[in-house]
């Protein structure tokens, strides 16, 4: 098993860790997509590899559940951070998509993009389960103060 791969999973299991113990459900719920995400490009067999050029079905497939799942997190939450995670899911999807109108250029340039980009995901999940207590103490405080007496 390559290094970069042994390295992903150890970073896969260190948000997992940290959005059960500091997240909330949008944390949770987007680390569990990250973990159905590996699976099932691990599942379709992650033809593409880093230096595939060829269009796959299946890893266009997998990343447009993946996309629709984060879209959905996103929309229903109250934080920002998800909206980024939807948006960077969808360059991904993007460069599938570019497969198809550049089949001419290197491989390497598709399976780096394709790989490049389910590091910041998981670093803006991080981020956002390790802000969740902070953002919470700040909207109560806020949600404190803005009440009125009753007279």
């Amino acid at each position: 098993m390559a290094l970069r791969v042994i390295f992903f999973y150890l970073l896969l299991a260190g948000l997992v860790a940290l959005t059960w113990w500091r997240g909330r459900s949008d944390d949770r719920l987007a680390a569990a997509v990250c973990v159905g995400g590996t699976a099932l490009t691990v599942l379709v067999g992650n033809k593409l590899d880093i230096h595939g050029s060829d269009f796959d079905f299946g890893a266009f497939l997998g990343d447009g559940i993946i996309f629709i799942a984060f879209l959905v997190i996103a929309l229903r939450s109250a934080r920002f951070w998800p909206m980024w995670v939807a948006g960077l899911q969808l360059t991904t999807v993007s460069v599938h998509l570019l497969m198809i109108l550049s089949p001419d250029l290197p491989g390497l340039i598709f399976g780096t993009a394709l790989a490049f980009w389910s590091y910041p995901i998981l670093l803006l999940i991080a981020i956002g389960a390790w802000r969740t207590p902070v953002v919470e103490r700040w909207r109560a405080a806020h949600d404190i103060a803005s009440r009125r007496a009753i007279t």
